[in-house]
């Protein structure tokens, strides 16, 4: 029996991930006549159809969706042979990771700092975006690492694997002067910022407020939490920072912690791909104890 031609596997794979031979042929610079050419040959080499059509598109035949899942699995490890071989090249070993936005961006520069030490190399480059989109760049290799507020459940994300770094408890903080209620009925004298509820910790704390019948007055969600606090700092409405921050972040700038969520805590995950698990930066993160950081 015969090797299979990869290039025309390849054309297939990506004509079954286009959904049409002209989007598969503007993403690799051919023209559609050579994809359908090649194509044909791949059928003729595995005798049977390997598309069949809806509407204006192309779907995957069933011979064509068991073809796609292992072209799929092939080239999906392909990728990942180059990204190591490209790694091994650099003089620095580089590390992509994706920061979700609704963290803490003190927090996540400790964790990053265990990343960067040692005698290994580290060329370290930060992505910042929604949990959903650096998952999704993260399942195409386009990420090392993920520092987010979620895990993932990895039988439902094969090949990806999640690690819990540890918690911060939250607090809701205000600038002098202060609401004239104690806390938590407080919360109702003035506006609130909070995080999106998009994010794990936004739908707790929305949860929280229902739970105790608070009836606030929320003045806005943010994603960046950098944001959220930089716009609080400025203006009159209470907001929601890690509890750690009492120490030294805000002390010096008349901001004051009115009250702790002790049941609502910022939850820090790192998620990476199995091919990373040997990285030296991912070790050193998974094996480093951050509860005193963290508390």
């Amino acid at each position: 029996m015969s090797y299979i031609n990869y290039n025309h596997l390849y054309y297939f794979w990506q004509v079954c991930k286009a959904g049409s031979v002209v989007g598969a042929a503007e993403a690799l610079n051919l023209t559609p006549q050579t994809i359908t050419g090649q194509i044909k040959a791949l059928e003729d080499r595995l005798q049977g159809k390997l598309f069949k059509r809806q509407g204006r598109g192309l779907v995957p035949s069933e011979l064509g969706q068991l073809v796609f899942r292992y072209a799929d699995r092939m080239f999906q490890l392909s990728q990942e042979m180059l990204d190591i071989v490209n790694y091994r090249k650099e003089a620095s070993l580089l590390f992509d990771v994706g920061v979700a936005d609704v963290l803490s961006k003190r927090l996540v520069s400790l964790v990053l700092q265990t990343a960067v030490v040692g005698e290994d190399k580290i060329h370290l480059r930060c992505f910042e975006s929604t949990h959903e989109m650096l998952l999704e760049q993260l399942s195409q290799h386009k990420l090392d690492m993920i520092l987010s507020d979620c895990p993932i459940d990895s039988t439902q994300q094969e090949g990806l694997f999640s690690v819990k770094l540890g918690e911060s408890a939250i607090s809701f903080w205000c600038q002098t002067p202060l609401p004239d209620l104690p806390f938590p009925a407080c919360l109702e004298q003035r506006k609130l910022l909070i995080p999106s509820r998009r994010s794990m910790l936004g739908r707790k704390l929305l949860n929280w407020f229902q739970t105790l019948g608070l009836k606030v007055d929320i003045l806005g969600e943010f994603d960046d939490a950098a944001l959220m606090k930089a716009f609080g700092e400025s203006h009159q409405a209470i907001f929601v920072a890690p509890s750690c921050y009492a120490e030294e972040h805000f002390q010096q700038k008349d901001i004051v912690e009115l009250g702790r969520v002790e049941s609502a805590v910022e939850e820090y995950h790192v998620i990476f791909a199995e091919r990373m698990i040997q990285h030296p930066a991912v070790k050193r993160i998974c094996g480093r104890d951050f509860s005193a950081q963290f508390s």
